[in-house]
């Protein structure tokens, strides 16, 4: 094993330690384009700073139409059942976040058949009960995603940069595998090149005492 992959164990244990201690939540934007006609996924994810401790939490959406100058509740989610709030959204939310849970951490919901009037920024409230062993602790988390509606896909850039990431990843390890087949290649050359001036060497020695034996032998008739 190389140096460069033996300082990769730690990381890599690290990320494992996190993954499975920390219930494997993990924050992530969400998308702000919206298709006509399609359906939409209103991310919001909260993890919860101590992964060990059970708590519950409701999540609340409002919505502010763009051109609009407040918010509007549209949806809520409290023990494990969601409710459409907001006449404009009537059949059209569903619940898309932790399923069978109250712990809850992901408050996604997911909007049907979209609309150029859904076009606004959308926040997404958090309320959260931690329970102690001997108290209880109340914290929140709030987040704002603004949402643009087009008539036809585009690619975004996060999308783009996301795939320029992936091929920089790629050709960069394909270089640092280049690499070690290089200085593998000449260590073995290396090996070999010692080995073999090893073997003359021995080879020379015992060509050298032969001839001494025989000059021996010569003498001694």
């Amino acid at each position: 094993m190389s140096a460069l992959q033996l300082l990769w164990v730690p990381v890599l244990l690290c990320l494992t330690h996190a993954w499975f201690c920390h219930g494997a939540c993990v924050e992530v934007d969400s998308d702000t384009e919206a298709v006509l006609g399609q359906g939409f996924k209103l991310g919001c994810i909260s993890c919860k700073m101590r992964g060990e401790v059970p708590a519950s939490a409701t999540v609340e959406w409002m919505f502010m139409a763009k051109g609009e100058s407040e918010f509007t509740q549209i949806y809520i989610y409290a023990d494990l059942t969601g409710t459409i709030t907001d006449d404009r959204f009537d059949e059209r939310l569903a619940w898309n976040g932790s399923k069978k849970t109250e712990d809850v951490q992901d408050g996604s919901i997911y909007i049907l058949n979209v609309t150029f009037n859904d076009t606004g920024t959308y926040r997404c409230f958090f309320d959260r009960i931690l329970v102690f062993p001997n108290y209880e602790y109340r914290t929140n988390a709030t987040k704002f995603i603004s949402i643009n509606v087009v008539g036809k896909a585009t690619r975004g850039m996060a999308s783009i940069l996301s795939e320029i990431m992936m091929y920089v990843s790629i050709i960069g390890l394909q270089l640092w595998l280049l690499v070690e087949m290089v200085y593998c290649y000449r260590k073995i050359a290396a090996a070999g090149e010692e080995a073999l001036r090893e073997s003359e060497a021995e080879y020379l020695a015992i060509t050298s005492e032969s001839k001494d034996n025989c000059a021996g032998v010569t003498v001694a008739e």
